[in-house]
């Protein structure tokens, strides 16, 4: 056989593998993000194990057997997120203004300067509520003009990339910033008040990821979200959860997220909307996220256009059916999951 094409094998099946270990460190954690990629490269290996098989070598069997488990395997996790998965979240069957939000999240790069490409798009769009992450003093200066548009705003700007701008033309209420886990890391939680008078909540966060040069395990991440959750499922309030969470669709500690929090992903069934790395179209993502509860029904998700960022900028528009005819198709936790919540919430960090 190959040798190129035996070890290339094996490093596919070392990558799954390892993604598999529910380790926090980084070096597990980060193979959870190239799934598709992992697809395509083991459809290719297979196809290069078929035309090149050996039927007397037993690596050659091995090998072939072991690559189409992984293709099988890595299907299930990316197919809930194409047409051909089970939509979560029901189209809007009316066209109510008034109990209608939509709202655009960003991470627009700190380092960027194309602010005005920026404000062009918010602007082509139109949203109800704007989320901007990555926002330092810089981008607060320079996106100040969107207060005529939008009387009401929380401005949390930092040079650390964890600053955040949340712009709204609806109503706030009671906003505040919240240090959940790390001292320099904020998120958003407001209520926003319909045209209708309905009382929604929205949480903007970004976590920190799990990379080497910043912070080498999930921990901290991981318990931010599964706190948000709590705050979630605790609501009485119809919910909506955006931002960058740095971690993609079809994790388990995104599918934990949706477990304990009860919320819905509008994704599932209709796509990946991939949002990074905006510049290199094979190593894309879904990392900027939109979750909402049951209490809603999706007129309208979409990627926009890019300018400058290496992240794309993700759209929503939602309208509150307070039916709650979505509750069946949200995921339930069980007793492992309820467990493996509590040890992530109560886990020491860098700031404990």
């Amino acid at each position: 056989m190959n040798i190129f094409l035996a070890v290339s094998s094996s490093l596919l099946l070392c990558f799954t593998a390892l993604s598999l270990i529910r380790h926090d460190y980084w070096t597990f954690r980060v193979f959870d993000y190239p799934r598709l990629q992992k697809l395509v490269l083991s459809i290719a290996c297979m196809v290069l194990l078929l035309i090149y098989f050996d039927g007397s070598s037993t690596l050659s069997w091995v090998l072939s057997l072991l690559i189409a488990i992984n293709i099988v395997y890595l299907s299930t996790q990316i197919i809930p997120f194409t047409r051909l998965g089970k939509i979560q979240v029901k189209k809007a069957t009316k066209g109510i203004d008034e109990q209608s939000i939509c709202v655009m999240t960003a991470n627009v790069f700190q380092d960027n300067r194309n602010t005005r490409g920026c404000l062009d798009e918010i602007r082509k769009h139109n949203p109800d509520v704007v989320v901007l992450l990555e926002t330092d003093s810089f981008w607060e200066k320079e996106t100040l003009e969107l207060e005529k548009d939008y009387p009401h705003y929380v401005r949390v700007p930092l040079s650390n990339t964890y600053g955040m701008l949340l712009y709204s033309r609806l109503e706030l209420q009671d906003p505040q910033v919240k240090y959940m886990v790390e001292e320099d890391v904020p998120s958003i939680h407001t209520g926003i008040v319909l045209k209708d008078g309905t009382l929604i909540r929205l949480y903007a966060v970004h976590p920190t990821p799990p990379v080497p040069n910043e912070n080498p395990r999930a921990t901290e991440r991981d318990k931010e979200l599964l706190l948000i959750a709590e705050h979630a499922k605790a609501s009485k309030a119809p919910v909506i959860v955006v931002g960058d969470l740095n971690d993609v669709a079809w994790s388990f500690t995104t599918e934990l997220f949706l477990k304990m929090s009860g919320l819905l992903d509008p994704r599932r069934g209709r796509g990946f909307f991939n949002s990074f790395h905006a510049h290199y179209p094979f190593l894309r993502f879904p990392l900027d996220h939109a979750f909402i509860s049951e209490h809603f029904k999706l007129k309208q998700m979409k990627r926009l256009s890019n300018f400058n960022s290496d992240h794309f900028p993700i759209f929503i528009y939602v309208q509150y059916e307070p039916d709650g005819s979505g509750a069946d198709e949200a995921l339930q936790p069980d007793a492992d999951d309820i467990k493996l919540a509590e040890e992530k919430k109560n886990a020491p960090t860098n700031n404990n």
